[in-house]
């Protein structure tokens, strides 16, 4: 899994609350199961017509905004079924950090494991970071994981607390698997001991 340390990009302003995981990525996009390919899916029913052409009022469609690499959401964001294509389709398209007031649990837990970050904050600061955002390509706003601090274009710090686990793994890159194999030496000696144990098995 890739890694997360620090994040320097353009922040893009998505006022809307309650964006579920089908409003993310819609159904049609999950018959794969490559973690590639997705971001073009990445809100396509609001990015996109019927007849398949950008909508130009979509934030993401806007030209300042096209390059986002973080987002700052309204409330409740990720909520609906449990689709792990939802991270999977933000990183693809760029974004490896979400800001909101509030996530849904298993999308929250999904993004970890996918080496994008979300931030949840009070909603006085997601209002400071919104207004940010708005100011289009000078919405240039930093995140540093070790420090747990969001540095917004005018240079104002905002604290954000993240748990001691989670932000080891995103520091160090492991996912589930990664975390498997940093155990690899006592696997390997336990599976040794059990083959002379019992070689019949």
């Amino acid at each position: 899994m890739e890694k997360f340390k620090t994040l320097s990009g353009v922040a893009a302003p998505l006022e809307i609350m309650n964006i579920d995981t089908d409003m993310i990525i819609p159904k049609q996009y999950l018959k794969t199961i490559a973690r590639t390919g997705l971001g073009k899916g990445l809100f396509s029913e609001l990015r996109y017509d019927d007849d398949g052409n950008d909508v130009p009022d979509f934030v993401l469609n806007q030209p300042a905004y096209k390059n986002a690499k973080i987002l700052v959401a309204g409330d409740n964001f990720g909520c609906g079924s449990s689709r792990e294509h939802a991270p999977w389709a933000l990183k693809d398209f760029g974004i490896r950090c979400i800001i909101s007031t509030s996530f849904a649990d298993i999308f929250y837990n999904n993004c970890f494991k996918n080496s994008v970050l979300p931030i949840q904050l009070p909603q006085e600061d997601v209002d400071k970071l919104m207004d940010d955002a708005n100011r289009g390509a000078n919405a240039i706003v930093s995140i540093d994981l070790e420090a747990q601090e969001i540095r917004g274009p005018d240079g104002g710090v905002i604290h954000f607390d993240i748990d001691p686990f989670r932000k080891h793994c995103l520091l160090n890159g492991l996912d589930d698997i990664g975390l498997t194999l940093e155990e690899a030496d006592s696997i390997d000696s336990f599976e040794k001991t059990a083959s002379a144990e019992r070689p019949w098995l």
